[in-house]
C-alpha cells in the first residue's frame, strides 16, 4: 500500500513538472514568433526601398540627354525657366533638329581641350566629353547628317588659297582644319550663308551661326537657340568656351565677327 501511495505521488509529480515545463516555455514560443514576424517585416520595407531605388535610377537614366547627334530635348539649359520661341512655319526641317542636336551637348560635354588629335576621316571626333567652341558647331551638324570634318577638307583642298594660313600648314590636315574658327568662317562664306553683322538681336535667329573675337587675337563661335530668358529677351548662345557646352545669355558680350544662317 505504501509503495502504490509512492508510485502513485511520484507520477503526479512529473505530471506537474512537465506542465510548469511546457507553461515555461510558452514565451519563448510566443518570442520566436514575434522575432520571426519582425524579420519578415524587416525584409519587405528592404525589399520594397529597394524597387524605389531602382525605379529612381531608371527614371534619371532615361532623363539623361540622348546623345550628341541625337535630336532628343532633355538637356537643361543654364538659364533656368527658359522662354521657347517659335520657328518660322516655312523652316527648313533641319534646322529644329540641329538646334537640338547643339543643345543634346549640354550636360555631355563637360570639358575643353583644345590639343591637336589624330582622328578617323570621314566622322572622326574626339570624345564627347570635351572638345573647343567650333566642336558644338561641327557635332550640331552631324545631327542633321552633314559631316564638316569631310566638307572643310573637300574645301580647303579645292580652294586652298582662300583659308587663313595661321598655322604655318603648307596643305589642308584633315584631323584639325575643321576645329579652327577660322576655317568654318570662311566655308561658310563659300556656301553663301554669310548674312550682315549687327547689334539688334532680332536678326539673330535661331539656328544663327555666331562667331566673336574675344581679344588677344582668340575666336569664339556658338549657335543661337530657340530660347530666351525671358518672352522678349534675346535669343541664348549654346557654345563651349572653357567650361563644356552651355546655353547662355552671351550674344552680345563679345565683338561678333561673324554671323551665318545655314538652314
Amino acid at each position: 500500500m505504501v509503495e502504490e501511495t509512492q508510485l502513485i505521488s511520484a507520477r503526479f509529480t512529473q505530471m506537474n513538472a512537465r506542465k510548469k515545463s511546457q507553461t515555461a516555455n510558452l514565451p519563448s514560443v510566443a518570442s520566436r514568433s514575434v522575432c520571426s514576424f519582425l524579420r519578415s517585416w524587416r525584409l519587405a520595407s528592404f525589399s520594397f526601398v529597394l524597387l524605389l531605388v531602382i525605379a529612381s535610377v531608371a527614371c534619371q537614366r532615361n532623363s539623361q540627354p540622348s546623345g550628341l547627334n541625337g535630336s532628343k530635348r532633355n538637356a537643361r539649359p543654364t538659364v533656368v525657366n527658359p522662354v521657347y520661341k517659335p520657328l518660322p512655319a516655312n523652316a527648313d526641317p533641319n534646322l529644329k533638329k540641329f538646334i537640338d542636336a547643339a543643345v543634346a551637348q549640354v550636360g555631355v560635354t563637360t570639358g575643353y581641350d583644345p590639343s591637336y588629335v589624330t582622328l578617323t576621316y570621314p566622322g572622326g571626333d574626339v570624345p564627347k566629353e570635351t572638345g573647343v567652341c567650333s566642336d558644338v558647331i561641327v557635332r550640331a551638324f552631324r545631327g542633321v547628317g552633314i559631316d564638316l570634318q569631310k566638307e572643310i577638307h573637300e574645301d580647303m583642298s579645292r580652294r586652298w588659297a582662300d583659308y587663313p594660313k595661321r598655322w604655318g600648314l603648307s596643305a589642308p590636315d584633315r584631323n584639325i582644319d575643321h576645329r579652327r574658327v577660322p576655317n568654318l568662317m570662311t566655308y561658310f562664306v563659300h556656301k553663301g550663308k554669310s548674312l550682315p553683322l549687327t547689334e539688334s538681336a532680332d536678326d539673330y535667329w535661331p539656328g544663327d551661326i555666331v562667331a566673336w573675337d574675344l581679344g588677344g587675337g582668340v575666336d569664339h563661335i556658338g549657335i543661337v537657340t530657340d530660347m530666351s530668358s525671358s518672352p522678349t529677351g534675346r535669343s541664348l548662345i549654346d557654345h563651349n568656351i572653357g567650361a563644356g557646352a552651355k546655353v547662355e545669355d552671351v550674344l552680345f558680350r563679345w565683338r561678333i565677327t561673324g554671323h551665318y544662317r545655314y538652314f
